[in-house]
């Protein structure tokens, strides 16, 4: 059963780390170093995690990291796992539903995205502030999901209000210009076409990806607090005159690598 495999990747996470972390932060596409400047770090490979999936895109590690960051314990994960890979939805969200069992009360998800809104550029770390789920996918579907949370649950409010709030103060004292908007997620993994795009902003979507959803809805349905950061890696199809590519995504992510450390220790320790 779905539960029963969780719950034992949860209990072999909770004997091989010291104390039972308070935040978790999915790390997406080339953001995954933050993990590296944790302190007293413990590493878990996904490949040791019964149950775990398995990261198989370049820029994820495939590592699970328990550490400190301003004295907070955290649970990182240095990749994430897609539709787009061959998974199931519930095989996608299955890191977060053994940190929820774990007994955490916050996830950050981070991503790289393409920028659809013309406020937006390459280099900015968008804060979501909505999505819109044009997957047709939902972890909350099935018998076992019953196991995490009520079958039918709210999400006017996917992303934490207060914790949004707080952040505009995190951006203006690293000086970092504050940009927020509506994340659009598709399955992948090819990029969207310009027709594509544009069907996205009449809908009022502000970026673009391929990650995140599933996993806010499964935070969500287990009562988890969830803040979002879309780092724009690229423009979307159709709005400059070139060509997408995943290289241009890692390239882009880690030069904006020191921003986004600066803003996610900053908000680990006010959250």
């Amino acid at each position: 059963m779905y539960y029963q495999r969780v719950k034992e990747a949860a209990e072999f996470i909770k004997n091989h780390i010291p104390e039972i972390p308070e935040i978790a932060i999915i790390l997406g596409s080339g953001l995954g170093e933050f993990a590296e400047t944790m302190e007293n770090r413990v590493v878990l490979k996904y490949s040791e995690i019964p149950h775990f999936p398995v990261s198989t895109v370049k820029g994820h590690k495939g590592n699970l990291v328990f550490g400190e960051v301003k004295g907070r314990k955290i649970l990182a994960f240095q990749g994430r796992f897609h539709l787009y890979e061959g998974y199931k939805v519930h095989e996608v969200v299955f890191g977060v539903r053994a940190a929820g069992l774990l007994g955490i009360k916050s996830l950050i998800v981070t991503n790289a995205a393409g920028g659809i809104s013309q406020f937006l550029s390459p280099g900015d770390l968008m804060v979501i502030k909505d999505h819109i789920n044009l997957s047709g996918e939902n972890p909350a579907i099935g018998e076992d999901a019953q196991y995490f949370g009520e079958r039918f649950f709210d999400m006017t409010y996917a992303y934490d209000r207060e914790i949004i709030e707080k952040a505009k103060d995190v951006y203006k004292k690293n000086r970092v210009d504050y940009k927020e908007g509506v994340y659009a997620f598709l399955k992948g993994p090819s990029y969207e076409t310009p027709s594509e795009i544009k069907m996205l902003r009449i809908l009022g979507a502000d970026a673009v990806g391929m990650s995140t959803v599933p996993e806010v809805i499964a935070a969500r349905q287990m009562g988890l607090k969830v803040f979002g950061i879309s780092c724009i890696t690229n423009m979307a199809a159709g709005i400059l005159d070139k060509k997408l590519s995943h290289q241009e995504v890692i390239e882009v992510s880690n030069m904006v690598a020191e921003k986004f450390k600066k803003i996610i220790v900053d908000l680990i320790e006010i959250i």
